[in-house]
């Protein structure tokens, strides 16, 4: 049986398509709520492994097989280990969770070891020249990711209500992880957002009185509210410039900005700037909490702000520190 075919099956005379077997990969990641990247991510895993084994099914494979397919990725492709990891929950995903196996050889394959990297950090000046080097929206964006501590997606996904100006804070739901959060709202960005946030509104008003307006709303809350998707409230901070069709729904909405903007105005400031780091959105994020615990707060709080579950991923940032890790001082600075 090939991976792709459309099954037949009878039951008490009746004939039924069974879903091709990608098809019911993402039928199962809708049905238990994963983001839309995630069923990109799977389905193309699943179709890869697929054909790299001559498009045998994958329930006439096991653990030879998905080692196989990492050994190739690590040795052929040259893939980092996040990625390897990545491949490896895809596939396990496609055994439990839609071929509904549960074999011990399961559990016996390692995850490929990710090697313990430290963060790019920029100083207080570079920071602000690279924000210097930016304007609009783009400015706003990264004004909101080292002043907040937002990853990207996590700025770009913001929504009206996420915003409270004034408690000073912005909230983020279904952050990584699926944990909401609460951080900071600088007030260097007040301004900027407020405006940002009338020209988003007459965006949404443009869009209402043309017959749209509605914007993804997640897991089941569109059936349960009809009407919350075309209220302002659930509308993003940043919308995108065009509307699009949303795969899932097949409804014409818009969507927000696309992170390859973001990405790139970030690099050509960096650029423009001078700096010779290898700095990105994510580099914004790992300054706040630099600058935060320079400035002595706490390292609990800084956790909280970045939603981390573990206080040690959050240490990481001690090590980065100019007074080193403990704040020690060299013997030879004491001569």
């Amino acid at each position: 049986m090939k991976p792709n075919d459309l099954v037949l099956q009878r039951t008490g005379g009746a004939e039924f398509r069974r879903p091709r077997l990608l098809d019911q990969v993402r039928e199962r990641i809708r049905r238990l709520g994963l983001a839309l990247r995630t069923e990109d991510a799977y389905v193309d895993w699943t179709r890869r492994f697929i054909l790299f084994h001559r498009k045998r099914h994958p329930a006439e494979m096991g653990a030879p097989e998905v080692e196989a397919f990492l050994t190739y990725l690590a040795t052929k492709k040259n893939v980092a280990a996040s990625t390897q990891n990545q491949a490896l929950s895809a596939l396990l995903f496609l055994y439990r969770e839609v071929l509904a196996q549960q074999l011990p050889w399961m559990d016996d394959i390692q995850r490929a070891k990710r090697t313990a990297r430290l963060p790019v950090v920029l100083t207080r000046d570079e920071v602000a020249c690279v924000l210097d080097g930016m304007h609009g929206v783009f400015w706003l964006m990264a004004s909101l990711l080292y002043g907040a501590g937002l990853r990207l997606m996590e700025c770009l996904r913001l929504r009206v209500h996420d915003i409270d100006f004034v408690r000073r804070e912005i909230m983020i739901r279904h952050g990584k992880g699926g944990k909401d959060r609460r951080t900071v709202l600088p007030v260097a960005s007040v301004e900027a957002l407020q405006a940002q946030l009338v020209q988003a509104r007459r965006v949404h008003e443009r869009d209402l009185a043309a017959g749209f307006g509605a914007v993804f709303l997640p897991h089941a809350l569109a059936r349960k509210y009809p009407n919350a998707a075309r209220e302002w409230c659930w509308q993003y901070v940043f919308p995108s410039v065009q509307r699009s069709v949303d795969p899932r729904t097949a409804i014409e909405g818009r969507h927000h900005l696309d992170e390859g903007g973001l990405q790139r105005a970030v690099k050509l400031a960096v650029g423009r700037a001078g700096i010779d780091k290898s700095a990105t959105c994510h580099t914004l994020r790992h300054s706040f909490a630099t600058h935060l615990l320079e400035s002595g707060s706490d390292i609990r709080t800084i956790q909280e702000l970045l939603g981390h579950s573990d206080v040690s991923t959050t240490m990481v940032y001690t090590h980065v520190l100019n007074r080193g890790g403990s704040g020690v001082v060299s013997p030879l600075d004491r001569r």
